[in-house]
């Protein structure tokens, strides 16, 4: 049960698999079919170089016979080419014909015309050549090509003609020539192709289908097998099959193109089954091609058939065209209004950029400041921290020294030593040394959290007003009182009460050191806080 699950999952899957294979070889051929054309030009100068070759041997010929063999030559590369041409050297042929004492050959002048007029889409004057042959007294190569130029000649009129009765007659009349084709055509590759075709017109496509392969197998000639994918791909068309029918029609169309060929069916062929399944720009570029070679060849027959569909395709490429322009239209005014609106959004990200940036300024403009009263703050506290510990510390040394004082004075009243008690109230000695010991320890304390002080603060004064301690003391009057201004004291009245001088004294030193300043004289006091 298992393998046969197996095998019906297998059977589903393959049908898919081989479709998927088939689209993929579809798309390269259709690739190198679209590169072929982009570059068909190349292909026309090669074959216009080998007809020049043909056309300069023909130049250098003297023989009727040499002649005669290019004038061929030349027919056989115009045919398909350039039919009109073509016509021209069967005329030259003709022309050279009495000097070659063969009158056999007329015949086969006669249906190399023919051919050319049919190809030229003047089916009736080509039947009129025709006419004028006894095909009694024709060999066997030459009654072959007789029956296949009026084969081709009745095909060409089924496909020409609208009416469905004389479509009908010339249909089985191309019938009745195949038929005489296979009778006299050796068993060979290209009886296989005739009879396929038989097989295709009677409904039996999967037998032309199996000859067509065995004689592609066996091919050698490139013409050869341009008929066999040709007729590979209506056999497949009359299947229903339009993935194969499209790739063996795509494969035709390389080999004509390849070979400079302007008289086809298969590219415009292609171009029908193209807009069908929904490619317009193919359909457009292939009918297009096909039209241009039509005109090229002076291909009647090909020129109507492409002409009788172009109308419908050109509407539907123009169609497509004026949808994708709408798009585009659409798309460039959406892209307008974004970038419009991405304007306005990159204008107020800007503006929003900038507040950010100014703010961030701002920010680190506060936190400098920040820092700085920071710095100033913690100074000023270790400012208090220096001169709490000292005040403290002074107060207690002053209390012990006035309890001293006291003993002192009570053992000069125990002692009733009146007349010294007297004299040491009366004395001021006690009061100024005091005083200097403060105004020492202010000195030392004020030094020791502003050691570079005065060198600062000379900097502040010209040259000749520079202020130096002398040796003995650490501060002079004036770097006091500047030493008091630093430390925040600028009322004349504290400094004054501080120092034991009167304010008149204190207004002078200040006003002194003012006029003494390098810079400005109203900043000074401020520069000297700022130490």
């Amino acid at each position: 049960m298992r393998n046969v699950a197996y095998i019906l999952a297998f059977l589903l899957v393959c049908p898919t698999l081989l479709f998927a294979t088939q689209t993929d070889d579809n798309a390269a051929v259709l690739k190198r079919l679209d590169d072929i054309i982009n570059k068909k030009e190349t292909f026309l100068v090669q074959k216009e170089k080998a007809i020049d070759a043909l056309k300069m041997q023909l130049a250098h010929s003297v023989a009727p016979a040499d002649k005669y063999q290019l004038y061929g030559s030349l027919f056989d590369a115009y045919l398909h080419y350039q039919a009109d041409s073509a016509l021209h050297y069967i005329n030259r042929r003709q022309q050279i014909l009495p000097q070659l004492n063969r009158p056999e050959l007329a015949n086969e002048i006669i249906i190399d015309r023919a051919t050319a007029l049919g190809v030229m889409g003047m089916y009736i004057e080509s039947m009129e050549e025709l006419e004028k042959i006894n095909p009694e007294k024709l060999d066997k190569q030459t009654l072959l090509s007789y029956y296949q130029t009026y084969r081709a000649c009745y095909g060409w009129l089924a496909d020409y003609t609208t009416n469905k009765e004389e479509k009908k007659k010339y249909l089985k009349k191309t019938d009745l020539y195949r038929d005489s084709i296979i009778g006299i055509m050796p068993p060979e590759t290209n009886r296989t192709i005739v009879l396929a075709e038989k097989c295709i017109v009677t409904g039996k496509a999967d037998t032309a289908l199996v000859m067509l392969s065995d004689a592609l197998k066996d091919a050698v000639d490139e013409r050869q097998k341009v008929y066999i994918y040709y007729t590979m791909s209506e056999a497949y068309g009359m299947k229903g099959d339009t993935e194969k029918e499209v790739y063996y029609l795509i494969l035709t169309a390389i080999a004509d193109l390849e070979s400079s060929v302007r008289e086809y069916a298969s590219l415009q062929k292609l171009a029908h089954l193209m807009y069908e399944l929904g490619d317009i720009d193919r359909a457009y570029k292939y009918l297009s091609c096909s039209m241009e070679d039509a005109v090229a060849c002076n291909a009647r027959l090909r020129f109507i058939e492409v002409t009788e569909f172009f109308p419908i395709i050109d509407k539907a490429y123009k169609l497509k065209e004026e949808k994708e322009r709408a798009v585009s239209q659409a798309m460039l005014v959406s892209v307008s209004l974004l970038s419009f609106f991405l304007l306005i959004a990159v204008f107020y990200l800007y503006r929003w950029m900038k507040k950010l940036s100014a703010m961030r300024r701002d920010l680190s403009l506060a936190n400098k400041q920040m820092q700085v009263v920071n710095k100033e703050l913690e100074q000023t506290g270790k400012i208090k921290e220096v001169y709490i510990a000292r005040y403290l510390d002074r107060c207690v040394n002053y209390l012990d020294k006035l309890e001293t004082y006291r003993r002192s004075l009570a053992k000069l009243a125990m002692a009733s030593r009146i007349e010294d008690l007297f004299k040491a109230i009366k004395s001021e000695q006690f009061i100024r040394d005091e005083r200097n010991e403060f105004y020492n320890e202010f000195d030392k304390s004020f030094l020791k959290l502003f050691p570079n002080f005065i060198t600062a603060f000379n900097e502040l004064l010209v040259e000749e007003g520079r202020i130096y301690p002398k040796s003995d003391e650490l501060l002079t009057t004036e770097l006091r009182i500047f030493a008091l201004i630093r430390l925040g004291v600028v009322d004349s009245n504290k400094i004054a009460h501080f120092l034991g001088y009167s304010l008149a004294t204190i207004y002078n030193y200040r006003s002194r050191m003012r006029n003494k300043a390098a810079g400005d004289k109203d900043r000074f006091e401020q520069d000297v806080m700022n130490l």
